[in-house]
Protein backbone atom coordinates (compact mmCIF):
# COMPACT_ATOMS: atom_id res chain seq x y z
CA UNK A 1 0.00 0.00 0.00
CA UNK A 2 0.59 3.80 -0.58
CA UNK A 3 3.79 4.59 1.70
CA UNK A 4 3.83 1.37 3.57
CA UNK A 5 0.56 2.26 5.24
CA UNK A 6 -2.42 -0.23 5.83
CA UNK A 7 -4.81 1.57 3.62
CA UNK A 8 -7.78 -0.37 2.22
CA UNK A 9 -8.00 -3.25 -0.44
CA UNK A 10 -11.41 -2.20 -1.48
CA UNK A 11 -14.24 0.03 -1.11
CA UNK A 12 -18.04 0.17 -1.05
CA UNK A 13 -19.07 3.01 -2.67
CA UNK A 14 -22.99 3.38 -1.80
CA UNK A 15 -25.49 3.73 -2.53
CA UNK A 16 -27.13 5.18 0.66
CA UNK A 17 -30.36 3.68 1.70
CA UNK A 18 -29.31 0.87 -0.69
CA UNK A 19 -28.40 -1.73 1.99
CA UNK A 20 -24.74 -0.71 2.81
CA UNK A 21 -25.32 -1.73 6.67
CA UNK A 22 -25.97 -5.09 5.74
CA UNK A 23 -23.46 -5.48 3.47
CA UNK A 24 -20.84 -4.53 6.16
CA UNK A 25 -22.45 -7.04 8.34
CA UNK A 26 -22.61 -10.32 5.67
CA UNK A 27 -18.32 -8.95 4.69
CA UNK A 28 -17.18 -8.80 8.64
CA UNK A 29 -18.25 -12.55 8.84
CA UNK A 30 -14.98 -13.42 6.60
CA UNK A 31 -12.27 -13.94 8.05
CA UNK A 32 -9.76 -12.97 5.35
CA UNK A 33 -12.12 -9.46 5.37
CA UNK A 34 -11.23 -6.92 7.58
CA UNK A 35 -13.35 -3.67 8.16
CA UNK A 36 -13.03 -0.90 11.04
CA UNK A 37 -15.71 -1.19 13.87
CA UNK A 38 -16.72 1.83 12.49
CA UNK A 39 -18.69 1.39 8.98
CA UNK A 40 -18.57 5.20 7.22
CA UNK A 41 -14.59 5.92 7.66
CA UNK A 42 -15.43 9.10 5.24
CA UNK A 43 -12.26 9.68 4.52
CA UNK A 44 -12.12 10.87 0.95
CA UNK A 45 -15.58 12.73 1.70
CA UNK A 46 -15.53 14.37 4.34
CA UNK A 47 -11.96 13.70 6.38
CA UNK A 48 -9.69 13.83 3.59
CA UNK A 49 -7.63 16.55 5.08
CA UNK A 50 -6.79 14.50 7.66
CA UNK A 51 -4.09 13.00 5.81
CA UNK A 52 -3.47 9.46 5.12
CA UNK A 53 -2.02 8.52 8.92
CA UNK A 54 -5.45 9.11 10.46
CA UNK A 55 -7.22 6.99 7.82
CA UNK A 56 -4.19 3.94 7.94
CA UNK A 57 -5.10 3.99 12.11
CA UNK A 58 -8.54 2.54 11.51
CA UNK A 59 -6.77 -0.31 9.89
CA UNK A 60 -3.98 -1.09 12.43
CA UNK A 61 -5.78 -4.25 14.29
CA UNK A 62 -5.91 -5.90 10.75
CA UNK A 63 -4.01 -9.09 10.26
CA UNK A 64 -1.27 -10.50 7.75
CA UNK A 65 -3.03 -11.70 4.53
CA UNK A 66 -6.35 -9.68 5.27
CA UNK A 67 -8.14 -8.03 3.07
CA UNK A 68 -8.97 -4.03 4.26
CA UNK A 69 -12.04 -2.55 3.23
CA UNK A 70 -13.94 0.85 3.78
CA UNK A 71 -18.03 0.85 3.28
CA UNK A 72 -18.67 4.54 2.82
CA UNK A 73 -22.12 5.37 0.45
CA UNK A 74 -21.41 8.69 0.00
CA UNK A 75 -17.96 8.03 -2.00
CA UNK A 76 -20.32 7.36 -4.76
CA UNK A 77 -22.53 10.17 -4.92
CA UNK A 78 -19.61 13.13 -3.21
CA UNK A 79 -18.03 14.44 -6.80
CA UNK A 80 -14.30 14.99 -5.61
CA UNK A 81 -14.28 10.83 -4.39
CA UNK A 82 -13.19 9.20 -7.56
CA UNK A 83 -9.95 11.69 -8.16
CA UNK A 84 -8.92 11.56 -4.60
CA UNK A 85 -9.15 7.12 -4.68
CA UNK A 86 -8.08 7.28 -7.77
CA UNK A 87 -4.98 9.16 -6.53
CA UNK A 88 -4.47 7.37 -3.35
CA UNK A 89 -5.53 3.95 -3.94
CA UNK A 90 -5.61 3.68 -7.93
CA UNK A 91 -5.29 -0.79 -8.07
CA UNK A 92 -8.03 -0.79 -5.06
CA UNK A 93 -11.28 -2.97 -6.10
CA UNK A 94 -14.62 -0.81 -5.75
CA UNK A 95 -18.00 -2.18 -4.99
CA UNK A 96 -21.24 -0.21 -5.78
CA UNK A 97 -24.79 -1.71 -4.39
CA UNK A 98 -27.66 0.15 -6.29
CA UNK A 99 -31.12 0.07 -5.03
CA UNK A 100 -34.28 0.97 -7.30
CA UNK A 101 -33.49 4.53 -8.05
CA UNK A 102 -37.40 5.77 -7.04
CA UNK A 103 -37.18 3.82 -3.85
CA UNK A 104 -34.05 4.74 -2.85
CA UNK A 105 -34.97 8.27 -2.90
CA UNK A 106 -38.27 7.94 -0.98
CA UNK A 107 -35.97 5.71 1.64
CA UNK A 108 -33.17 8.81 1.93
CA UNK A 109 -36.28 11.47 1.89
CA UNK A 110 -38.20 9.40 5.09
CA UNK A 111 -34.72 8.73 6.63
CA UNK A 112 -34.14 12.21 6.84
CA UNK A 113 -37.45 13.23 8.23
CA UNK A 114 -37.18 10.75 11.27
CA UNK A 115 -33.51 11.88 11.78
CA UNK A 116 -34.54 15.90 12.10
CA UNK A 117 -32.73 16.68 8.75
CA UNK A 118 -36.39 17.82 6.78
CA UNK A 119 -39.30 19.71 7.78
CA UNK A 120 -40.67 19.88 4.04
CA UNK A 121 -43.26 17.75 2.60
CA UNK A 122 -41.89 14.98 -0.16
CA UNK A 123 -43.00 17.06 -3.20
CA UNK A 124 -41.89 20.22 -1.38
CA UNK A 125 -38.36 18.72 -0.79
CA UNK A 126 -37.96 17.21 -4.49
CA UNK A 127 -38.64 20.92 -6.01
CA UNK A 128 -35.86 22.77 -3.26
CA UNK A 129 -33.68 20.06 -4.10
CA UNK A 130 -31.88 22.14 -7.01
CA UNK A 131 -31.75 25.20 -4.88
CA UNK A 132 -30.28 23.45 -1.87
CA UNK A 133 -27.38 22.25 -4.10
CA UNK A 134 -27.06 25.05 -6.07
CA UNK A 135 -23.24 26.20 -5.49
CA UNK A 136 -22.01 23.18 -3.66
CA UNK A 137 -19.72 22.12 -6.45
CA UNK A 138 -17.17 24.92 -5.38
CA UNK A 139 -17.15 23.99 -1.56
CA UNK A 140 -16.58 20.24 -1.67
CA UNK A 141 -14.03 20.20 -3.82
CA UNK A 142 -11.85 21.51 -1.07
CA UNK A 143 -10.34 19.26 1.34
CA UNK A 144 -12.18 19.68 4.34
CA UNK A 145 -15.05 21.10 2.13
CA UNK A 146 -18.86 19.63 3.65
CA UNK A 147 -22.27 20.95 3.13
CA UNK A 148 -25.24 19.99 4.94
CA UNK A 149 -27.40 19.88 1.92
CA UNK A 150 -25.34 18.28 -0.21
CA UNK A 151 -25.17 14.85 2.30
CA UNK A 152 -28.93 15.17 3.81
CA UNK A 153 -30.99 16.93 0.78
CA UNK A 154 -29.78 15.45 -2.32
CA UNK A 155 -32.33 12.98 -2.85
CA UNK A 156 -33.25 12.71 -6.38
CA UNK A 157 -29.27 13.74 -7.35
CA UNK A 158 -28.25 10.31 -5.63
CA UNK A 159 -30.17 8.26 -7.53
CA UNK A 160 -28.61 9.28 -10.70
CA UNK A 161 -26.11 6.31 -10.55
CA UNK A 162 -25.33 7.13 -14.61
CA UNK A 163 -23.67 10.36 -13.68
CA UNK A 164 -21.97 8.53 -10.47
CA UNK A 165 -20.76 5.74 -11.58
CA UNK A 166 -19.54 7.80 -14.89
CA UNK A 167 -17.04 9.49 -13.16
CA UNK A 168 -15.62 6.51 -11.51
CA UNK A 169 -15.48 4.43 -15.13
CA UNK A 170 -13.67 7.39 -16.12
CA UNK A 171 -10.56 7.16 -13.97
CA UNK A 172 -10.70 3.12 -13.40
CA UNK A 173 -10.34 -0.09 -15.10
CA UNK A 174 -13.56 -2.17 -15.49
CA UNK A 175 -12.80 -5.02 -13.73
CA UNK A 176 -12.01 -2.81 -10.52
CA UNK A 177 -15.66 -2.41 -10.36
CA UNK A 178 -18.51 -4.70 -9.61
CA UNK A 179 -22.02 -3.36 -9.50
CA UNK A 180 -24.87 -5.05 -7.97
CA UNK A 181 -28.13 -4.65 -7.62
CA UNK A 182 -29.54 -4.17 -4.05
CA UNK A 183 -32.68 -5.92 -4.12
CA UNK A 184 -30.28 -9.63 -4.94
CA UNK A 185 -28.17 -8.75 -1.94
CA UNK A 186 -31.82 -9.75 0.27
CA UNK A 187 -33.92 -12.35 -2.43
CA UNK A 188 -30.72 -14.13 -3.51
CA UNK A 189 -27.56 -13.25 -0.55
CA UNK A 190 -25.79 -16.74 -1.59
CA UNK A 191 -25.42 -15.72 -5.31
CA UNK A 192 -24.51 -12.17 -4.27
CA UNK A 193 -22.20 -13.76 -1.76
CA UNK A 194 -20.24 -15.52 -4.39
CA UNK A 195 -19.65 -12.97 -6.48
CA UNK A 196 -18.36 -10.15 -4.07
CA UNK A 197 -15.75 -13.46 -3.19
CA UNK A 198 -14.74 -14.02 -6.42
CA UNK A 199 -14.69 -10.36 -7.30
CA UNK A 200 -12.65 -9.55 -4.10
CA UNK A 201 -10.14 -12.52 -4.20
CA UNK A 202 -10.88 -14.16 -0.87
CA UNK A 203 -11.51 -17.88 -0.23
CA UNK A 204 -14.98 -19.00 -0.83
CA UNK A 205 -17.08 -20.02 2.04
CA UNK A 206 -20.54 -20.91 2.10
CA UNK A 207 -23.42 -18.20 3.09
CA UNK A 208 -25.11 -18.97 6.21
CA UNK A 209 -28.02 -16.82 6.75
CA UNK A 210 -30.20 -15.11 7.46
CA UNK A 211 -29.11 -11.76 5.81
CA UNK A 212 -31.30 -9.55 7.59
CA UNK A 213 -32.25 -5.72 6.56
CA UNK A 214 -29.95 -3.39 9.31
CA UNK A 215 -31.00 0.24 9.12
CA UNK A 216 -34.07 0.04 7.61
CA UNK A 217 -37.50 2.45 7.21
CA UNK A 218 -40.40 2.03 8.77
CA UNK A 219 -42.35 1.74 6.10
CA UNK A 220 -43.32 5.12 5.21
CA UNK A 221 -43.36 5.30 1.33
CA UNK A 222 -45.96 2.83 1.04
CA UNK A 223 -47.96 5.74 1.83
CA UNK A 224 -46.42 7.76 -1.30
CA UNK A 225 -49.36 8.04 -4.45
CA UNK A 226 -48.49 5.83 -7.63
CA UNK A 227 -48.79 9.42 -8.88
CA UNK A 228 -45.86 10.93 -6.97
CA UNK A 229 -43.60 8.33 -7.82
CA UNK A 230 -44.20 7.70 -11.39
CA UNK A 231 -43.46 11.60 -11.27
CA UNK A 232 -40.13 10.63 -9.71
CA UNK A 233 -39.77 8.07 -12.32
CA UNK A 234 -39.73 10.27 -15.34
CA UNK A 235 -37.36 12.26 -14.23
CA UNK A 236 -34.92 9.43 -12.93
CA UNK A 237 -35.88 7.65 -16.66
CA UNK A 238 -32.49 8.11 -18.18
CA UNK A 239 -30.77 6.39 -14.99
CA UNK A 240 -32.55 3.29 -15.35
CA UNK A 241 -32.25 3.13 -18.94
CA UNK A 242 -28.48 3.71 -18.65
CA UNK A 243 -27.92 1.08 -15.67
CA UNK A 244 -29.90 -1.60 -17.62
CA UNK A 245 -27.98 -0.32 -20.92
CA UNK A 246 -24.14 -1.19 -19.10
CA UNK A 247 -24.78 -3.56 -16.35
CA UNK A 248 -28.10 -5.18 -17.39
CA UNK A 249 -30.03 -4.06 -14.01
CA UNK A 250 -33.40 -3.40 -13.95
CA UNK A 251 -36.59 -2.66 -11.54
CA UNK A 252 -40.05 -3.69 -12.15
CA UNK A 253 -42.41 -1.22 -11.94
Amino acid sequence: MRLGLPLPHFLVLGTQKGGTTSLHHLLNRHLDIFLPDIKEVHFFSQNYNKGLDWYANHYLESSPGQLRGDITPFYLFHQQCPFRIKNTLPNCLLIALLRDPVDRTLSQYFHACRNGYESLDLESALEAEADRLEGTDSIIVQNNGNNYSYQKHSYLSRSKYDEQLRRYKGLFKRRQLLVLKSEDLFNNPSMVWHDLLVFLGVNQTTFTGPLSKLNPGRGEAKSVSMKLRKKIREKLDYTYKWIEREYGITWDH
